[in-house]
């Protein structure tokens, strides 16, 4: 496990209380121009990992970004809420290598999504019950992904301190095949004991990420399927896309949705569920009998570019509007030069308007991301 930055020693020492969020009019919410409602922020604090996951990093390389103080993350997620983001997602690298993480979701976890009635993209049977007829202001969801080494010792204190779920990336249940891929030695059972952990403290359901790449670990499928109706998780089975160090992505390593879906439904027969929420990722099912919750994440054969909901920042400030986006925008810049809360707030819209309609995928002329997935965050 590498140290902590200096950056990060300083940022520890003292997170300020969080201001309130300002309300916004419908018309203020932030939309991009293909009339998109953006929702749902990805922060990343950290570059660092403690695994190096053969499909993921080289294992040579470690952090190649730098970051921020945690002070400055809060205060971007205050004016990103202060815009109508009802969801923060904190990710790395590894989030749980930051210290006093705990203090950071405690301040974010005393923002308030504020909303007016005709701005909320949840309507309906179904909607999102967060919300009210006549508008208002809710709780945010805050979640945390994880690779759940570190977890068993801090799923405690991380609900303690407001956070809503965790999402554990796990791709592999035996634990030598799991040991091969995070090249650390006896790393499955500290994940196994994270995800127990984490159900304990009342984070639960679990959410278990498993990437499939064809001939590496798509035999884990019915052992995964055991585990998820076993443990209680949710499990869901994410398509393999060109977001790796070593450049290794080709069509022929991805286990596509139908192929994914007859493989699940020779395990036992699926059932469809319905959807949480609009721009959610996951086509979800149940089985036959009940037992358990499964999700295909399929941005490769099934995109569901249309109704993306989701901003990233990396763990140097910058935004950037989609996986696969070829450029950052530099938020940080605006923040380091002292700029206000309104100059960070018209710099986010600015960059808004200019997100991707959809990625490029398996199309002539499709050049893969700036940055690698590690080193933009989940």
């Amino acid at each position: 496990m590498e140290g902590a930055s200096n950056q990060e020693r300083v940022s520890t020492q003292a997170i300020p209380t969080a201001a309130a969020p300002a309300l916004f009019s419908g018309a203020g919410r932030l939309t991009d121009s293909h009339g998109r409602a953006i929702t749902d922020l990805r922060v990343s604090v950290t570059d660092r990992c403690n695994y190096r996951c053969v499909y993921c990093r080289t294992g040579t390389d470690g952090a190649q970004y730098s970051e921020l103080p945690l002070a400055d993350y809060l205060r971007i997620i205050r004016v990103f809420v202060s815009l109508g983001i009802e969801k923060v997602r904190l990710t790395g690298g590894e989030p749980l290598l930051r210290r006093d993480l705990t203090s950071l979701i405690r301040e974010v976890a005393q923002l308030r999504t504020s909303y007016a009635a005709d701005s909320s993209p949840f309507d309906g049977a179904g909607g999102d019950s967060r919300h009210s007829a006549r508008g208002g202001s809710s709780n945010l969801d805050i979640a945390v992904t994880t690779n759940g080494h570190l977890l068993a010792a801090q799923a405690q204190s991380l609900r303690d301190a407001g956070l809503s779920r965790v999402t554990v990336s796990m791709d592999a249940v035996d634990p030598e095949v799991f040991a091969r891929i995070t090249r650390v030695p006896g790393s499955y059972d500290r994940v196994l004991a994270g995800v127990r952990a984490a159900q304990a403290a009342g984070l639960g359901p679990v959410k278990v990420n498993c990437v499939l790449l064809r001939g590496f670990n798509d035999d884990q499928i019915v052992a995964f399927v055991h585990f998820a109706r076993t443990e209680g998780v949710i499990l869901r089975f994410i398509e393999f896309m060109p977001l790796e160090e070593d450049r290794i992505w080709s069509p022929d390593t991805v286990i596509g949705y139908d192929e994914l879906k007859a493989r699940l439904n020779a395990v036992r027969p699926l059932v469809p569920l319905p959807g949480n929420a609009p721009g959610e990722t996951a086509q979800r099912f149940t089985f036959d009998d009940g037992i358990g919750e499964i999700g295909i994440i399929a941005p490769v054969s099934r995109a569901f570019c249309g109704a993306c909901s989701r901003v990233r920042l990396t763990s140097d400030g910058k935004i950037r509007t989609c996986l696969f986006s070829q450029t950052d925008h530099d938020l940080y810049s605006v923040l380091h030069r002292g700029g206000s809360d309104d100059d960070l707030a018209a710099y986010i819209r600015n960059v808004i308007a200019q997100k991707e309609a959809r990625h490029h995928i398996g199309e002539p002329g499709f050049l893969k991301p700036s940055r690698s997935m590690v080193h933009i965050g989940g």
